[in-house]
């Protein structure tokens, strides 16, 4: 089993959620996803997986601050690759499977 975590390490909810994937006996590979942010196709896929649109992962403040807020579909996701911080965190993958974590033990459900 393969475990990613998009991981901030300045961000609560993703140690929070990190140290519960560890507990569970996992070594994730973790990925600073803001200074090694998701390409297109890799968000896309991340998406896909989480059964969401790009808008429901997007923090709304951090959305307003860097401009993008508005923007929807193909447009906000490429956005959100050049912005990674306008980015929820944590997202953790696992196989075809995905989960916010948030609450972390949302991430449960995929391990």
């Amino acid at each position: 089993m393969t475990v990613t975590i998009y991981h901030n390490p300045r961000c609560s909810k993703s140690r929070q959620t990190l140290a519960l994937i560890e507990e569970k006996g996992i070594t994730p590979t973790v990925v600073d996803y803001l200074s090694n942010p998701p390409g297109i196709a890799e968000l896309s896929d991340i998406l896909s997986k989480l059964g969401k649109e790009p808008e429901q992962i997007m923090r709304k403040k951090e959305a307003r601050e860097e401009g993008i807020a508005d923007l929807t579909g193909a447009d906000l996701i490429a956005a959100l690759v050049a912005h990674p911080r306008a980015i929820e965190r944590p997202i953790v993958v696992n196989g075809d499977k995905a989960a916010l974590g948030r609450p972390p033990e949302d991430v449960l459900a995929i391990l």
